[in-house]
Formats: C-alpha cells, sequence, structure tokens
C-alpha cells in the first residue's frame, strides 16, 4: 500500500470520527407482539396518570376494569392483525430511513421508547449510555402534542434515563403540527389518495374528506391540552396545500374507550353525517404516522362496514405516512434544526406555537426540560 493511500483512509478514518455521534429516540405507543401481551399492555395503557387522571388506587382499578372490558375486542383486532401490531416493525424502517439520511453529516442511530409495550424507555435509556452518544435528540413520532403522548413519553424518559445513568446534551422535539416540510409530504401522500378515489367515483358523486384524529376526553383538553388546537392546525395547513378548489373536508376523533365526554365530531358520527348526504369519504388517519390497529382494523374494517350500513357510496383511506420519503425528510430537518438551536425543548418553529390559554403546552411548564437534559 502506498504513503498516498494510507493518508487517504487516515483522512477518512479522521473525517467519520469527526462526525457526532446523534442518539435519536423515536417515541411512539407501542403495540402487543403477540396475543398473550394484549392483557398487559392495556393494562400499562389504562393505568399512565396521564390517561386516567386519578389517585393511584382508583387508577389502578379502573385501569383493570377497563382493560376486563376492552381485552375480547382488543384481542380480536390484533387477531386480525395475525395477532401482534406491525408498530414496532415500522418504526424501526422509520428510524433506518432516517439514520440512512442523516448519515453524510451525522453518525446518527435511531431507537425506539415505546410507551405502553416493548421496548420501553427503561430498556431504551440502557440501550442509549451502552452507545454513548455524544448528544441526544427526542423526537416523537406525535405531530400533535398531548400530555397523554408526548408529555406522558417525555415523563417515562425523563425517569428511565436517570436510572440508567445517561448524562447527555439532549434536545426535545415537542411538535411538528404544521411544520411545512411534514405539511407537504402528508399533504402529497392525501392528494394522491385523493386523486385516485375520485378517478374510481361516479363524476356525480361528491367526496368528503374525514381528517380522523385519536380522540381524547373534554376535560383534558379543558385543563389546557394542546392537542385539539394542534390537530385543528395539521388540518388547515394539509387541506390548504393539496390544493383542491373548495375542498369538502372535516376534522372527526376516532378510538373513544372511556365513558367521559370526549371531543367531536366523533368519526361515527360523520360517517352518519356523509350517508345522509349521499357524499363517498376519503378517511385520513391525521395523526398517525404509522399504520397500526387503529387505522389497519378500525378505519380499515370497522368504519368501512359501518359506513356500507350507513348507505355511504363510497369509502377511502388514506395511508399512513410509514417511511415514506417525503415525510423521512421532514423528520430529518426537525433533527438538524433542533441541534442547531440553542433551545433544548423547541418545536418546528423553535419556540412555543400554542396560544396561551393552553397551559400544558410544555414550554409552559417550568422544570419539562433542563439545560443539561437528562430527560
Amino acid at each position: 500500500m502506498d504513503a498516498a493511500t494510507v493518508l487517504e483512509r487516515t483522512d477518512r478514518v479522521r473525517t467519520a470520527r469527526a462526525k457526532p455521534r446523534v442518539a435519536i429516540v423515536l417515541f411512539n405507543l407501542g403495540g402487543p407482539d403477540r396475543i398473550e401481551s394484549v392483557r398487559p399492555f392495556l393494562y400499562n395503557l389504562f393505568s399512565d396518570p396521564a390517561i386516567i387522571r386519578a389517585p393511584a388506587p382508583i387508577r389502578q382499578a379502573l385501569a383493570w376494569l377497563i382493560t376486563r372490558r376492552r381485552l375480547g375486542p382488543a384481542s380480536e383486532n390484533y387477531a386480525i392483525l395475525g395477532g401482534r401490531s406491525p408498530l414496532l416493525e415500522l418504526t424501526e424502517a422509520q428510524g433506518r430511513a432516517l439514520e440512512a439520511m442523516l448519515a453524510p453529516e451525522m453518525t446518527a442511530r435511531c431507537f425506539v421508547a415505546m410507551r405502553y409495550w416493548h421496548p420501553m424507555s427503561d430498556e431504551t435509556a440502557r440501550a442509549v449510555r451502552t452507545w454513548g452518544p455524544d448528544e441526544v435528540i427526542l423526537l416523537p413520532l406525535y405531530p400533535q402534542f398531548s400530555t397523554t403522548t408526548t408529555g406522558s413519553s417525555l415523563d417515562a424518559w425523563r425517569e428511565a434515563a436517570a436510572k440508567a445513568g445517561l448524562v447527555a446534551p439532549t434536545r426535545v422535539v415537542c411538535c411538528y403540527h404544521s411544520d411545512p416540510a411534514f405539511v407537504g409530504a402528508t399533504a402529497a401522500i392525501v392528494r394522491r389518495a385523493y386523486d385516485e378515489a375520485r378517478s374510481s367515483l361516479d363524476p356525480s358523486v361528491p367526496l368528503r374528506v374525514l381528517f380522523s384524529a385519536h380522540g381524547l376526553p373534554e376535560s383534558i383538553v379543558a385543563a389546557g391540552d394542546p392537542y385539539q388546537w394542534q390537530v385543528e392546525q395539521t388540518v388547515a395547513a394539509v387541506a390548504a396545500a393539496m390544493d383542491v378548489p373548495e375542498l369538502d373536508h372535516v376534522v372527526c376523533y376516532q378510538s373513544r374507550v372511556t365513558p367521559q365526554k370526549w371531543i367531536g365530531p366523533s368519526t361515527e358520527e360523520e360517517l352518519k353525517r356523509a350517508g345522509a348526504d349521499g357524499v363517498a369519504v376519503l378517511v385520513v388517519p391525521i395523526a398517525f404516522v404509522s399504520e397500526h390497529s387503529e387505522t389497519l382494523v378500525e378505519l380499515d374494517v370497522e368504519y368501512r362496514e359501518e359506513a356500507a350500513a350507513l348507505g355511504v357510496p363510497g369509502y377511502f383511506r388514506a395511508p399512513a405516512q410509514n417511511s415514506d420519503a417525503g415525510f423521512v425528510a421532514a423528520l430529518a430537518a426537525l433533527v438538524r434544526r433542533a441541534r442547531e438551536g440553542e433551545r433544548t425543548l423547541c418545536s418546528f418553529r423553535g419556540a412555543r406555537t400554542c396560544p396561551k390559554r393552553h397551559g400544558d403546552c410544555p414550554h409552559a411548564r417550568r422544570g419539562f426540560v433542563t439545560a443539561k437534559a437528562t430527560v
């Protein structure tokens, strides 16, 4: 080997070592990996104090009762999916795509931290510490912030990181509900689905877009959670970016699981209205970025059957983003901006985006994240 080749290889090694090692922690809900996991998954979900806001003994009793009531239907849903949720594999694929997109500028490694089933924050925090990153980016796969999703995941991560002894400069991306790149990628997916639906319908049949998001109890929103406002911002931005003149569309909410009053209108109510109006529907999972039981069963099976029974003249569904290149590029841009900014807690714009009335916006919560960011 000549001297020039040795020098070139040495330069390449030095360049590789100069790249920062960035751990990107992808937060998501999680899902059972087999039918036997459905019960503990449900109990983990409903015993979360961010979900059931009651003292521990009451919350645990309620979680047990809701789990018992929901176990049969939930097990049937996962049986349709082959006995397990596809969410982990889809999230891992998103992580690999994100790593590849960021590879020219950093040594990025994505870690998955699920909230209610494995891999959860404790095991992920230990894995991140073992890898030894120079810095950590916490990136929720929830475009809209809610105390019940991103907020709960951050609370769990903070505790897990402290327990694991993980101390690294950390930045948190709290939301990207109206991020232009995210909106553009989402609008492109929805517009393709809209055009396909429109082409398969008789020209005389109107088409309405139902932007369906997971619901929340009204009490959580009334207490200051910004989720509903952020969902509405996403829908307004995506609808505008679709560039369909006089687009007939509505925001609605699915997946009610407790007897409280939930935000509305519900997706079921909008299907009834569509049937009465004689319009076809394109259902868009606007708060989910990966396929899972709420899209593959609730939207594709249950609501499709309900729409047919209600006389809806056509039922179509836009896919979730999964590893869509435009969506992954939007995530990559969020990581870059988080690293370049001075804030340890940042929205897609950097500073707070929520109106002041939303007191549960993380930017309004003192001590939500620290400068050391050992969250």
